[in-house]
């Protein structure tokens, strides 16, 4: 008799009561049904997402245990995870009822893997959102604690085949290990395999029919059966595996053909030896098993080492930093956790020591090696004002640094994340080949079955080995894996040369770029400009300039720093209202000021005049244009190469700038740029580029600062320097 639905008291998975306050459930045949833990919600969530929810209504009694008995130790074992004291180590809470964390996940293999497992959390009551790194084997699920928890979730991961654990430095590099042993030693296994295995084929494909007596060849067979066991049932258990997991979870996976091939070689030739009738074939499901292999581990090679620089990024920062909790009074340290350490403090750091946050030097100078970071491996010069990096290393002098940006503010955290996010996405193609591996298996099976039922009907000896090459050489592995593996490397690699992509489909765009549209100010020049000359008109030079750093005062536009290191910052501006790609207006005493491009400050001045001097920035009050300003910004070294290198690849490079037109020129004609624009507000370049876009050209934007935000986020592909204001990088 089929058991009720659960009452208000009652699991209705094991029949057992229901716990005070626990209230986990699952949809089964669209109703709501309470769970008494998470190894019951695990238990039928896997048997729901498999199709057997049937289960439920044909069975006539409770399970004799519950999942609380009967699930493995190790999955009852992961309720620990469940206390507050392990959880506020792992899981972030995002929201009331919402928690996160990075799992690392055992056992995946290739983007099946991570398709299986991402689309069975998905489907685990109360998982709100899932993402697996191929790369890194982490995933970053959200859950909503109303439903699961986190033991539900790694218990639910662990009833499709797979183990998962919280994310954990020490953890993963175990782990990383353990998988490179392993798979090393069933290579080694494979390896001997194959040497002794081929020392019996050998003399079968040298000599001559009838030249080897039949005891000796049934002989070494029997030799090489022996040699195989050991291959077949060791060396080649993840393709066995995999495979299996994947029927067992209705999946075509490309392990499915690999171990049909194994499988039906090796049997094919167990009977050939038992019988003594018909072709051996184990030197091939050695050597196949071994090629795999070597390229198996080649591939993990590449994964561990791609991630290697994201866990080199996470852990730049030390654990512990010299706080100087008198300075300037004294200069005694007092060694303290990171952690405690917070802005506006001050820290001492001390020769070959990484600087445990973001800051600014205020005492000392010396060299600081940004390799981390930068890809630059000589060290920078920094003096006392200069700002540092959290994660990069004092290569000289000792420097006592004020804390600007402490833990998951500083650019370096900034950087992890941005990572993370890129590894996370994936780009169109990849998603493409994803769903056409998938497909390919079921063909290659259908292929293979039909090659099978033709050959038996035409010439039965041959089926078997064509069968087998058929699924041998119609394996998807490359597939699969190329993507992914190239997507891994070449962010990696770009990584370590100072390029931070942020977006997986990002290389895949810039490889179809038309255009590149490229701003002139702090991205083709080095973005510190002078002031080269002052054009005073009625008020002396040294006013002006004071005038022009007072309302530059907030600013951290490069022509603002110009204009501070050139006069006496000894006036403060109020009022002050910051318009971008135009100037900045604000109050100083009495007088309303502006100071920007010429357009601008004259809207301001009722006389507008300007004498016809000629410069790149003016100020003005309210009665009169009171002095012009001369910059100048040195192109950067590479520039050159950068344009001649994109021009190389056939794309068309505009400058696009919001400066006067005789400088936009002279840098486009020495960077041999032929299409520029000049004098552009940041709607300006929008517009353009929403023009060149309706004309079918694919846009990569490189700019760098706030104004270029918006034609950044436009553009299909951005490119902001590191150097550039936050925003822009977003």
């Amino acid at each position: 008799m089929t058991p009720s639905p659960s009452g208000a008291g009652e699991c209705y998975h094991c029949g057992l009561p229901l716990p005070a306050g626990t209230d986990y459930a699952i949809i089964i045949a669209g109703m709501s049904r309470q769970m008494c833990c998470p190894g019951c919600v695990a238990v039928a969530s896997a048997i729901v997402s498999s199709g057997l929810d049937s289960y439920y209504t044909r069975r006539d009694s409770y399970p004799a245990s519950s999942p609380r008995e009967v699930l493995p130790a190790a999955v009852r074992d992961l309720q620990v995870f469940d206390r507050a004291e392990i959880e506020t180590r792992f899981v972030d809470e995002p929201s009331e009822h919402e928690r996160e964390a990075t799992l690392i996940v055992e056992g995946i293999s290739c983007p099946a893997c991570v398709w299986l497992n991402e689309t069975h959390l998905l489907r685990t009551p109360g998982v709100v959102a899932a993402s697996i790194n191929y790369t890194t084997n982490r995933a970053k699920v959200r859950w909503d604690t109303r439903h699961t928890s986190l033991s539900g979730i790694l218990a639910a991961i662990s009833a499709i085949g797979y183990q998962a654990y919280p994310y954990d430095a020490r953890s993963l590099e175990a782990a990383r290990k353990r998988e490179a042993r392993g798979l090393l030693a069933r290579l080694a296994i494979a390896g001997l395999g194959v040497m002794q295995v081929m020392m019996y084929a050998l003399p079968r494909y040298i000599a001559q029919q009838g030249d080897i007596e039949q005891s000796l060849d049934a002989l070494m067979n029997w030799a090489a059966l022996i040699l195989t066991v050991p291959v077949v049932l060791y060396s080649a258990q993840p393709f066995v595996s995999g495979a299996w997991r994947d029927i067992r979870n209705r999946r075509l996976g490309m392990d499915v053909p690999v171990a049909a091939a194994i499988a039906i070689a090796f049997s094919a030739s167990v009977l050939a030896t038992l019988t003594g009738q018909g072709e051996v074939y184990f030197d091939s499901v050695a050597m196949f098993v071994f090629f795999l292999l070597i390229a198996r581990y080649v591939e993990l090679r590449a994964r561990q080492k791609a991630a290697s620089y994201l866990e080199s990024l996470s852990h730049a920062v030390p654990a512990t930093g010299n706080r100087l909790s008198d300075y300037p009074a004294s200069l005694q340290a007092e060694l303290v956790p990171v952690a405690a350490l917070l802005a506006g403090e001050h820290v001492l750091v001390r020769p070959g020591e990484t600087f445990p946050a973001d800051g600014t030097i205020v005492r000392g100078d010396s060299e600081v090696d940004e390799a981390l970071l930068t890809g630059e491996s000589t060290p920078v010069k920094k003096l006392e004002g200069h700002p540092v990096t959290g994660g990069s290393i004092n290569r000289g002098n000792p420097l006592v640094v004020r804390l600007e940006r402490v833990g998951n503010e500083t650019i370096l955290s900034a950087i992890v994340r941005l990572m993370e996010r890129a590894s996370l996405s994936r780009p169109r193609v990849q998603q493409i080949t994803d769903r056409v591996a998938a497909r390919f298996v079921a063909v290659v099976l259908l292929l293979a079955g039909g090659t099978a039922a033709w050959w038996m009907t035409h010439d039965a000896a041959q089926a078997l080995p064509i069968v087998v090459s058929v699924l041998i050489v119609t394996c998807p592995c490359a597939l699969a894996l190329a993507t992914p593996m190239a997507m891994a490397v070449a962010t990696s690699s770009a990584a370590r040369r100072g390029l931070l992509v942020t977006r997986a489909h990002a290389l895949e765009g810039l490889a179809q770029a038309t255009h590149f549209v490229v701003d002139k100010t702090g991205t083709l020049t080095v973005g510190q400009p002078s002031v080269s000359a002052v054009h005073p008109l009625g008020i002396a030079r040294a006013e002006a300039l004071t005038l022009a750093a007072a309302l530059e005062q907030g600013s951290e536009h490069p022509v603002a720093l110009a204009m501070r290191e050139a006069a006496d910052a000894s006036l403060s501006a109020r009022q002050v209202r910051n318009v971008p790609g135009c100037g900045i207006e604000g109050v100083v005493g009495t007088r309303m000021l502006r100071i920007g491009n010429q357009r601008f400050v004259a809207e301001l001045a009722r006389d507008g005049d300007t004498h016809g001097v000629e410069a790149q920035i003016w100020l003005a009050d309210e009665d009169r244009m009171l002095a012009g300003f001369d910059l100048q910004d040195r192109v950067r070294p590479d520039a050159k190469g950068f344009i001649a290198a994109l021009q190389a690849q056939g794309a068309q490079v505009i400058l696009l700038s919001g400066d006067r037109e005789s400088v936009v020129h002279e840098t486009a004609k020495a960077l041999g740029v032929a299409t520029w624009r000049a004098e552009m507000s940041p709607q300006g370049k929008l517009d353009y580029v929403k023009a060149l876009q309706l004309q079918g050209a694919v846009v990569a934007m490189v700019g760098d600062g706030v104004n270029d935000a918006p034609v950044l986020a436009q553009a299909q592909i951005a490119v902001a320097l590191m150097s550039g204001a936050a925003l822009a990088q977003g």
